[in-house]
């Protein structure tokens, strides 16, 4: 849907419509600036559509994703404030276990490590474990419990600040459209995009297009390895609330950081507001093939029941899958593009999105008007990739 007699000139165009385009969309209109949202789809359906809402500190190390998710879930209760208790928020704290000795040993060393750097954590025996979850499998040896990680609705917050940002007059919001090109002129400097039916104009394109972002960075002519990793997740009927944090693996943190082709699962539960039980999770390759794989649901189902048996008896009300943008040194890409003067990129945050959105956004606004940033950006730098000169005169 667009907005009626959106603009055609504008101070910034964002590619993509999910939680972290919303995010950059609400801190530049924040910032003063007149913005356009653009996507091929709908609202939220690419990437976030798929994706659990994890605001998550439990399973990143100490370093400048940490940083950046630490800044994010602060920021993350100001939108909130912002646009009310309609995106599901819940600060509920996680739970990470271990299945044997050695692996609890591990993880509470890796703890130790994130408490040095700023996350709250303890460590919990399995009799601690079953007061935080007297559901859980009691044969655990038991785990870690991380009060600060936050479950949201991220369809819902996505809708709800593209929709506050119409309401305020400064954004425009195009979906069912496609850019086809970013446009430049003859320094190379970004002039806006092209649709299919459409010139439009800013001099800065922010590309949040997720799992797509290496598409829509070839579309102004530079290269970013961003490359899709399938996901899926199972969901049961609604039930009395008996999972009361996100419970998962602690192999889901390796899984997370590796950089394997094939298959990977381990153990994700968490309950929803709604009393649906969402169990994941999964990584793999396979490009952007979208097929349901009947062993692996079987395989995260059987992984779900070892942790709370309960599930053995209770029915799934539906299964879907997505793909996670996957980078090569599993960091996102935020920040200016050197090669191509008013491209930015936020985007290749793999399923830490819905978490780092917040910030990223912020960032991104920040960078754009020029203010003291928060946090560094070069970490996450788009160049920290291309291994040619810098070059802003090539067009695509």
């Amino acid at each position: 849907m667009n907005d009626a007699n959106p603009r055609r000139a504008f101070d910034a165009i964002v590619i993509g419509a999910g939680v972290v385009g919303a995010c950059c969309a609400h801190y530049l209109i924040e910032a003063g600036l007149q913005v356009a949202i653009i996507d091929r789809g709908s609202v939220a359906s690419g990437t976030t559509g798929a994706g659990e809402g994890n605001i998550l500190v439990s399973d990143k190390g100490p370093g400048p994703e940490l940083d950046l998710a630490l800044l994010s879930r602060r920021l993350w209760f100001e939108l909130i404030d912002v646009i009310g208790d309609r995106a599901e928020l819940e600060p509920k704290g996680g739970v990470v276990i271990a299945h044997d000795g050695a692996t609890l040993t591990r993880l509470r060393e890796f703890a130790e490590v994130q408490r040095a750097a700023g996350v709250e954590t303890h460590d919990v025996d399995p009799m601690q474990l079953r007061e935080l979850e007297p559901h859980i499998n009691p044969q655990i040896p038991g785990g870690v419990h991380y009060p600060q990680d936050m479950q949201t609705q991220p369809m819902l917050a996505a809708a709800h600040l593209i929709a506050r940002g119409v309401q305020s007059g400064r954004l425009s919001r195009m979906t069912d459209t496609e850019v086809t090109e970013i446009t430049r002129d003859e320094s190379g400097r970004v002039t806006g995009v092209r649709t299919l039916s459409d010139v439009i104009s800013a001099p800065i394109v922010v590309n949040a297009a997720g799992t797509w972002g290496g598409q829509v960075a070839a579309l102004a002519g530079v290269d970013l390895p961003i490359l899709p990793r399938r996901g899926f997740l199972l969901v049961t009927e609604p039930l009395p609330i008996t999972v009361h944090h996100k419970v998962y693996a602690a192999d889901y943190v390796a899984n997370v950081a590796s950089d394997s082709e094939g298959l990977e699962t381990s153990a994700v539960i968490e309950g929803t507001r709604g009393g649906t039980i969402l169990i994941g999770s999964s990584r793999e390759r396979v490009g952007f093939d979208a097929t349901l794989d009947w062993s692996i649901v079987q395989r995260l189902a059987a992984q779900a029941v070892e942790v709370f048996p309960m599930l053995a008896g209770v029915q799934l009300l539906r299964t879907y899958g997505g793909f996670r943008p996957y980078c090569p040194d599993h960091l996102p890409v935020v920040g200016a593009d050197a090669r191509v003067p008013g491209l930015m990129h936020a985007c290749g945050h793999e399923g830490a999105g819905v978490g780092l959105a917040a910030a990223t956004g912020y960032l991104i606004a920040q960078a754009v008007t020029g203010r003291p940033l928060d946090l560094s950006l070069e970490p996450f730098a788009p160049v920290r990739f291309d291994s040619t000169p810098e070059r802003v005169g090539a067009h695509a």
